[in-house]
């Protein structure tokens, strides 16, 4: 019989198995327990934190700063962060700068800016919404660096707190950045470029100018979401752009009666997506005398053209309900006169 057929020695190697799975079992539950400990110690320092700090903090808000303020302890720094930028989450206005007077006295400025470059992936992304609530202009380069990362999170969190240390220099580097990335979702870029409306309009309307037709359909959705009313020369070239989705998106985003002919002369487009982006637009910056190209629409062959003429026709600033009553009335078509009758009933549900 050799060693390896050998039954003790089966029995043996049994044995040593089963008492290493059961010191592997006492060690994996010794660091559970480790662990648990651990983080119970953590809340209850993080709780005698927020005990210390909240009444602080709640004064400063409401316009009792105090004179002088304790010293703040390593073990408190984060939740200390967290309590602070939750209450700049819910604020505005002197509230907020109370809270970043009580911030930089503290020293919380530049703690922040080295957690930004050397702490771990929570500890930055709390760090970029606490720069960025401080306006902290040192943070500019750091916070550049995150917005490069792969990471969608990280540098979206990053843009967020750019366009908040300086709108104007934010716009001109995200504008560009949102168009080229069109990964990004626009109810994305349009609720970070709303803290600086302005300053994205201007970078729009250096851009649309030098862009391809590629890009364009995506800038005049970023115009659009933000509510943007590009000038009427550039807003009026991409309506006589030989490219639909150009078109199409810009008249999504006309808000203003400078390209009102433009408008008017898409309503004959040969495509029906064009023809109700246009009954749209006509909607919104139309004259009494559109009505009438409206009514013209009520017939068109498309029912989405058809719906889209009469919600225009109820938008129509210079019609009174009982222009339309007299309009529906004077319809020989029945299909138009229903469908105006739909909208009027629509509306009045509303």
């Amino acid at each position: 019989m050799t060693p390896a057929t050998n039954p003790d020695t089966f029995i043996a190697a049994a044995l040593w198995t089963g008492f290493a799975a059961l010191l592997l079992t006492l060690l994996l539950g010794l660091q559970i327990i480790g662990m648990r400990l651990m983080l119970r110690r953590r809340q209850r320092s993080d709780a005698r934190a927020l005990a210390r700090w909240r009444p602080l903090l709640n004064a400063a808000i409401v316009g009792e700063m105090p004179d002088s303020l304790p010293p703040l302890r390593r073990a408190e720094r984060l939740p200390f962060l967290r309590l602070w930028a939750h209450l700049q989450g819910s604020l505005r206005g002197e509230a907020n700068e109370a809270l970043n007077e009580v911030a930089r006295r503290l020293g919380i400025d530049a703690y922040a800016r080295g957690l930004l470059v050397r702490g771990s992936r929570p500890a930055r992304l709390l760090s970029a919404l606490v720069l960025g609530h401080l306006h902290d202009r040192e943070a500019w380069p750091a916070l550049l660096r995150m917005a490069e990362q792969p990471d969608n999170t990280v540098a979206l969190t990053a843009l967020w707190a750019l366009v908040r240390v300086d709108p104007p220099a934010a716009a001109d580097y995200m504008v560009p950045l949102f168009i080229a990335r069109e990964e990004w979702a626009l109810s994305l870029a349009a609720g970070i470029l709303q803290q600086a409306t302005e300053p994205a309009a201007a970078a729009l309307t250096r851009l649309l100018p030098q862009l391809g037709e590629d890009k364009l359909p995506r800038a005049l959705r970023i115009a659009e979401a933000l509510h943007l009313a590009l000038p009427g020369a550039v807003l009026g070239a991409a309506l006589r752009s030989p490219s639909m989705p150009v078109v199409i998106a810009g008249l999504r985003g006309v808000r203003t009666p400078e390209t009102l002919l433009e408008v008017r002369a898409l309503l004959a487009h040969a495509d029906w997506q064009v023809r109700v982006q246009a009954a749209r637009a006509l909607g919104r910056v139309g004259e009494r005398a559109d009505a009438e190209r409206l009514v013209q629409l009520l017939g068109d062959r498309e029912w989405w053209v058809r719906y889209r003429a009469a919600e225009a026709l109820l938008e129509l600033p210079a019609l009174s309900r009982a222009d339309l009553d007299v309009l529906r009335a004077s319809l020989t078509d029945r299909f138009a006169a229903d469908m105006l009758s739909q909208a009027l009933a629509e509306s009045a549900n509303k």
